[in-house]
């Protein structure tokens, strides 16, 4: 066994899902604020489905990577997740989750499926079981659930439920849709849905997701939180990453970082650092990506910083 008992079964995996419609992105219908509860009710309503639960599986976090959404999945049973994966491999899983997107949404979304845990691309092994069982039993939960999704699974919570029949079996459904995050009222229409790729976050970069310390991270232009944040924690280790970063770009080439320690003694550290970082994102323009720092981070062992970054500390602290 891969627990001492059900209730001591952990594990994770990453389902990466996108439209194969050209008029519909997932992440830009996910992004929208009149859309984003309807397309996580979806997927709760295609969860309960395959696990025959609402409480089957959490999920911890949805990360935006045009062309896909990536749920990342907690599983606390071995037997809900032995449902998911069944439905996953029969392909229930995705003809549930394009009808309740068509009831939420009001429009039908085409989609595809990819499941992975950790570096093992599952769908290569579905009929084998318990090798996936024991993948995804090999992965645990790093960080707390996000604090958006917490949001979207308490609204979810507050309206009423009821059981279905489902091809013979029992499964939760919800009856009404969600409200909104904001206090705004909005009208749920089921007019045609279409989204191009200017519709997506300008932070984004384009099909582009990293992994740091196993969790894939949607890569992203450096904002001005990042460039504060660098400026303040990263100390007289500055120069070290500039050095780290001068390999791919061109404006930190030497003399550069010396004369930048130069020209800014007198304010100090904070603004070396911020004038180096400056440099880079005025030099790299949409290539002055969060993937490139925080590989030069790592270079450096300045994992903090980089946790700090990409928010860590705030999934890890308890709410």
């Amino acid at each position: 066994m891969m627990g001492n008992s059900s209730e001591a079964w952990v594990g994770t995996a990453y389902l990466f899902v996108r439209s194969t419609s050209k008029n519909v992105l997932l992440p830009a219908l996910y992004g929208s604020p009149q859309n984003k509860q309807r397309v996580f009710k979806a997927f709760k309503l295609a969860f309960a489905d395959s696990t025959g639960s609402l409480n089957g599986l959490d999920v911890l976090k949805v990360h935006c990577s045009d062309p896909h959404l990536i749920l990342q999945l907690k599983f606390c049973k071995e037997e809900n997740c032995r449902k998911f994966l069944q439905s996953y491999r029969m392909g229930t899983l995705q003809d549930s989750l394009q009808r309740h997107l068509k009831d939420s949404v009001g429009s039908a979304i085409p989609v595809q499926m990819e499941l992975k845990a950790g570096a093992e691309q599952l769908d290569s092994m579905l009929r084998e079981e318990e090798r996936c069982l024991s993948c995804i039993f090999h992965e645990k939960p790093n960080h707390l659930r996000d604090e958006e999704i917490a949001k979207l699974e308490e609204s979810l919570r507050s309206l009423s439920c009821h059981p279905e029949s489902n091809t013979g079996n029992q499964y939760l459904s919800l009856d009404s849709s969600p409200p909104s995050l904001d206090s705004s009222p909005r009208s749920l229409d089921s007019s045609p849905l279409s989204y191009g790729s200017s519709e997506l976050s300008g932070s984004c970069v384009q099909g582009d997701v990293f992994t740091f310390q196993g969790q894939p991270f949607v890569n992203r232009r450096i904002t001005p939180d990042d460039h504060q944040k660098f400026a303040k924690l990263v100390s007289k280790k500055w120069k070290q990453v500039g050095r780290s970063l001068q390999v791919t770009c061109r404006a930190l080439r030497d003399p550069v970082i010396d004369n930048l320690a130069h020209e800014y003694e007198r304010e100090g550290l904070y603004e070396q650092a911020y004038q180096l970082l400056r440099r880079f994102i005025d030099s790299e323009g949409k290539r002055a990506t969060i993937q490139r720092l925080i590989t030069a981070l790592e270079e450096n062992s300045l994992l903090s910083l980089a946790e700090e970054l990409l928010g860590f500390q705030q999934r890890d602290s308890p709410s």
